[in-house]
C-alpha cells in the first residue's frame, strides 16, 4: 500500500496536535484571567471546545475541577498508541507491507 506511510504520518500528527491542544487547555485552566479571544488562543480553543462541551455533560466536575481535558489527553494518547505506536495497527500494517515487498 503506497499511501500507508502518508496515512501513518497524518494520523500520528493529527492525534499529537490534538493531544497538545488539550494539554494547553489544561494549562489555560490554571490561569482563568487570560483572555481566550486574543492572540493564538482561539487556535487551541476552537478545536477542543465542542468536544469538551459534550464531555462536560457526561462527566461532572470533581471537587469543582473540570477533568474532561485530562480524560481526553488520556483517550487520545491511547488512540495514538493503538494506531501509530510501535505495536499500533497502522505501524504493523506498514511492517507487513514492507515485508511483502
Amino acid at each position: 500500500m503506497k499511501g500507508l506511510p502518508t496515512m501513518h504520518l497524518l494520523v500520528g500528527l493529527f492525534l499529537g496536535l490534538w493531544t497538545f491542544a488539550f494539554l494547553v487547555r489544561i494549562i489555560l485552566s490554571w490561569y482563568p484571567q487570560v483572555n481566550h479571544s486574543n492572540g493564538l488562543w482561539p487556535l487551541v480553543i476552537w478545536p477542543t471546545e465542542s468536544i469538551l462541551t459534550i464531555s462536560r455533560r457526561v462527566v461532572a466536575p470533581i471537587g469543582g475541577v473540570d477533568v474532561t481535558p485530562v480524560i481526553w489527553v488520556g483517550l487520545l494518547s491511547l488512540l495514538r498508541e493503538l494506531s501509530v505506536g510501535p505495536q499500533g495497527l497502522l505501524s504493523q500494517m506498514m511492517l507487513k507491507s514492507q515485508a511483502l515487498s
